[in-house]
């Protein structure tokens, strides 16, 4: 019986087979098809692509050639890969939005910065433009190793001679696995510069390089890279990040009107998705003040045109573009390269000498190869000039051999010849033999002499091989080089000169909907109590001034919302505007998300370690923070505040740590407690219970309070009183507090609760934009359980918004008629108004 044979099975350990597999993977992907090489800067696809086209004779001189063509040459000799791969590669490699300097001078639609596809490969034609051939200059002279092809059936070059930088020239980028590479391109004569630098000196700094010779990226499509500290990083280090801005400018028309003209993009920018990012931004209403948009770009050039509205301030719209459209983008820097086959991050320092070894070894090689060449020829000639010596004997001993064969030993034999000088004496044409031939083979001779002695001393002196490198350098700068289309702009992105900026007491409005503005704080007065007020603010039926603060223009502005996030801006970064306008949305200056807005808003000189924020809830929930993890807020803010569901953050106030807190209802009730019952914590912890609320209250404002001051109580329908704090005796936390105002539906409810000492004013807002500022000191002194005076007089229906001390001014000259009201001030002299 005969055994049935078993299958051979062998059993591997499954961890170790997927990790040998997928390193594996992993290194083919970095090596052979996501990175680029050092000294030439091109990856495999690329390299074959350019070296496909010079085997074809593609050559910038001759015919354009169908694009399917080159595609299938090269994925049917050295790239098994899909079509639309390779296409894509070639593709870019001819798009001037794309590489700084094609390497492929495309014929028909090769797509545009709109994002429009090229044409298929078989519409489309191509050839090697003319740089692309220095890439390939001297490639047949053995300057460069050859490896089979995928099936051994080809050879095909490990790298190209590459006469000029071609990394840092055009750049790369690419994802291997588990790194990238992203390396933006450069100025060709910058570079050369560079490589010449390092050639002269080898112990050249990278500050020096770029501070002479390469002073940064130079991208396509021109744009301003906002200050040099990111380029240094990367040239330093070789990773770092740059801010690319488009180039723009402001253009005042006839009517009044001003509009922004954008003319170069970003590198990398869609254009046609750029426009409809700024279009949804001004149907959504995040940005304010555009009035039409147009694309009028052509082969001039470049240009978008947006108009604007006659009263929006033509720059404070142009920084919003920047901040949330791709006017404005980031390139991360990540100069990652293969060094002899190996993933390295290079400087700027290192990938300038890893380029010039390769130009040493692409001269020394083919220097050997014309030395070889020049001798292998005057070998010749000395054996020609043998034969011319001796043509006589040399010509009866031919005729008389019976064949070549014996001819050839004879001339070897008598002569001393090799074997192939005397079969290049069988070859010699009898035209040879005539004077004037003579003299050509003696004077060739002689040049191969003094050339052979040059290449020797070329290969026995480094420095002659560097004088070559920069001779041929300087030949491709003169030829090719061209203007620096991206400038380089100081400074960074937020940086202001504050210096520049006056110091002055401003004030701050913010709507209900969202508009901000400021004001010098001079343009309010004084007026006596009872007063009609003044037009404050214009806005529209269904919006009303809710925030009002007094601040420096060099102070920081803290923004709180209702979801607990803080922003962060300069006073003097709000814009300013008349006393009547609206202002600007505050969506243009903060980056506040949809169903955000601002609840809180507290200034800060200086952020300090010892001094804190205490922020209170809706809910009465209250919290205690450090102000000075406050101090680095990015652009989309931070949370302040975890809220719980149904929660909104009402009150932020600045202390010292050892202050009282009272606490404010709707309802007419405080607390008072000191603020170390409410522990420090961090940043985004939710807080703990301040004050117990009475069914559907809620909580309308938090203030520090201490003997000595008082406790200002306002209505909703204009009413007011001051009340001593020492009326309000100390609890702990978490009580229900005590009765503050008697409410009545004369009064109203309470809409604001404030601290004061009665030497500040006050500023009265109604929903409607009327405002009042009046002295502390004029309104009336009761007790907790009263109603309060009548404050500002209110038209039908309206009710005060909200309320915010000011520092006090000296008394100004006002109008008062036979009524004893007081009226507007409407001389300019008396009631300047800013211009927007």
């Amino acid at each position: 019986m005969v055994d049935q044979q078993r299958p051979q099975v062998e059993e591997i350990n499954i961890s170790q087979e997927m990790k040998t597999s997928f390193l594996d993977y992993a290194m083919s992907v970095i090596v052979s098809r996501a990175l680029p090489d050092v000294r030439d800067g091109l990856k495999p696809v690329h390299r074959r692509i350019l070296y496909a086209m010079h085997d074809l004779g593609m050559h910038s001189d001759k015919a354009y050639k169908k694009s399917a063509r080159i595609v299938g040459d090269v994925i049917g000799k050295y790239h098994p890969h899909g079509d639309s791969a390779v296409y894509d590669a070639m593709v870019r490699m001819a798009q001037d939005f794309n590489y700084r300097y094609m390497l492929v001078d495309g014929h028909g639609n090769f797509g545009s910065v709109d994002g429009d596809a090229a044409a298929a490969m078989r519409y489309t034609e191509a050839r090697m433009s003319k740089i692309s051939m220095e890439l390939l200059r001297d490639i047949n002279k053995d300057t460069i190793d050859y490896i089979d092809n995928y099936d051994g059936s080809e050879r095909e070059p490990v790298v190209l001679p590459s006469r000029f930088p071609n990394l840092l020239v055009n750049g790369a980028s690419g994802i291997a696995v588990g790194m990238a590479t992203n390396i933006p391109p450069h100025q060709l004569g910058e570079v050369i510069d560079a490589v010449l630098a390092v050639s002269k000196d080898a112990d050249i700094t990278i500050d020096e390089l770029m501070t002479d010779y390469l002073f940064g990226p130079d991208f396509p499509t021109g744009g301003e890279i906002l200050g040099r500290s990111g380029i240094r990083k990367a040239y330093e280090t070789g990773k770092g990040s740059i801010t690319i801005r488009a180039k723009s400018f402001i253009e005042e028309l006839a009517n009044g009107k001003t509009r922004i003209i954008v003319h170069e993009l970003p590198f990398q920018v869609n254009k046609a998705k750029l426009i409809e990012k700024i279009a949804d931004l001004v149907r959504d209403k995040k940005i304010d003040g555009i009035t039409d948009l147009r694309d009028e770009s052509d082969r001039e050039g470049m240009r978008v045109v947006i108009e604007l509205r006659r009263d929006v301030n033509a720059s404070v719209i142009l920084n919003n573009l920047y901040k949330q459209t791709a006017l404005q983008t980031s390139f991360g820097i990540n100069m990652l390269a293969l060094v002899d086959g190996h993933p390295k991050v290079l400087n700027l320092k290192q990938t300038l000498q890893y380029y010039l070894d390769h130009q040493q070894v692409v001269i020394r090689r083919r220097t050997e190869y014309e030395l070889k060449k020049a001798q292998a020829r005057a070998h010749i000639l000395e054996g020609l000039r043998i034969a011319l010596d001796h043509i006589d004997e040399i010509i009866t001993l031919i005729r008389q051999s019976q064949t070549a064969d014996i001819a050839k030993e004879g001339l070897m034999t008598n002569y001393d010849l090799t074997d192939k000088q005397a079969q290049a004496i069988l070859d010699m044409r009898l035209q040879r033999l005539t004077g004037l031939e003579r003299e050509k083979i003696e004077g060739e001779y002689q040049d191969l002499v003094q050339l052979i002695k040059e290449l020797q001393a070329i290969l026995a002196d480094k420095e002659k091989v560097l004088e070559i490198i920069r001779e041929e350098l300087m030949e491709i700068k003169e030829r090719f080089n061209d203007q620096r289309r991206t400038d380089i702009v100081s400074g960074g992105v937020d940086i202001e000169d504050e210096d520049l900026i006056p110091e002055e007491t401003i004030i701050v409005t913010l709507t209900h909907k969202g508009y901000i503005k400021r004001l010098p704080a001079s343009t309010y007065r004084s007026q006596r109590r009872g007063g009609r007020g003044i037009q404050g603010m214009g806005t529209n039926e269904d919006d009303f001034v809710e925030h009002l603060l007094s601040t420096s223009t060099h102070n920081t502005i803290l923004f709180f919302t209702n979801k607990g996030k803080v922003y962060r801006a300069k006073g003097y970064e709000i814009p300013e505007f008349s006393r009547t306008a609206k202002g600007l949305p505050i969506i243009n200056l903060l980056e506040v998300e949809k169903g955000e807005w601002v609840n809180a808003v507290i200034p800060v000189e200086d952020f300090v370690d010892d001094w804190y924020l205490f922020f209170t809830t809706k809910n009465g929930i209250s919290k205690r923070t450090t102000l000075s993890q406050f101090a680095n807020i990015r652009r989309g803010g931070l949370i302040a505040l975890t809220l719980k569901e149904e929660d909104e953050l009402i009150s932020v106030r600045l202390t010292d740590g050892k202050k009282h807190i009272m606490i404010g209802t709707k309802g007419g009730y405080l607390i008072r407690f000191p603020e170390e019952d409410v522990r420090t914590m961090g940043r985004s912890a939710a807080g703990v219970k301040g004050i117990s609320l009475r069914g559907a209250d809620e909580v309308v404002s938090m203030e520090i309070i201490e003997d000595g001051l008082q406790v200002l109580n306002v209505t909703t329908k204009g009413f007011g009183k001051r009340t001593p704090a020492e009326d309000y005796r100390i609890t702990g936390r978490g009580g229900k507090g005590v009765l503050t105002c008697n409410l009545t539906e004369r009064n109203g409810d309470v809409v604001a609760v404030k601290s004061v000492s009665g030497d500040e004013d006050i500023m009265i807002m109604t929903e409607d934009g009327v405002l009042i500022r009046m002295s502390v000191e004029s309104v009336s002194q009761t007790g907790r359980n009263t109603q309060g005076v009548k404050l500002i007089s209110l038209k039908d229906g309206a009710e005060v918004a909200t309320v915010a001390r000011i520092a006090s001014e000296e008394d100004e000259d006002i109008k008062e008629d036979e009524n004893n009201e007081i009226e507007e001030v409407t001389s300019e002299e008396n009631d300047p108004t800013p211009s927007e």
